[in-house]
């Protein structure tokens, strides 16, 4: 599990990466990290205000998301 609050952390916003890579077609998000193919493209030119926007998007999704919502699935990020 990544641990990091895009807004109370003052490290510097860790790839949310946790080397699980599959899209889902139906959210069109990342399975492992729950990004976009954007957001997943944009990472390496993206500064850290970027970076914490995808953080905060990721936490709002990990809530909505069915697959995030089971007990198995529940903090894997």
């Amino acid at each position: 599990m990544i641990d990091f609050d895009p807004d109370r952390d003052g490290r510097p916003a860790p790839s949310p990466c946790i080397n699980v890579c599959q899209m889902d077609p139906q959210s069109g998000l990342c399975e492992g990290c729950l990004r976009s193919l954007d957001e997943i493209a944009q990472w390496g030119a993206a500064d850290e205000e970027q970076r914490r926007t995808v953080w905060r998007a990721i936490l709002r999704r990990k809530g909505e998301v069915p697959m995030w919502q089971s007990d198995e699935n529940r903090g894997a990020i």
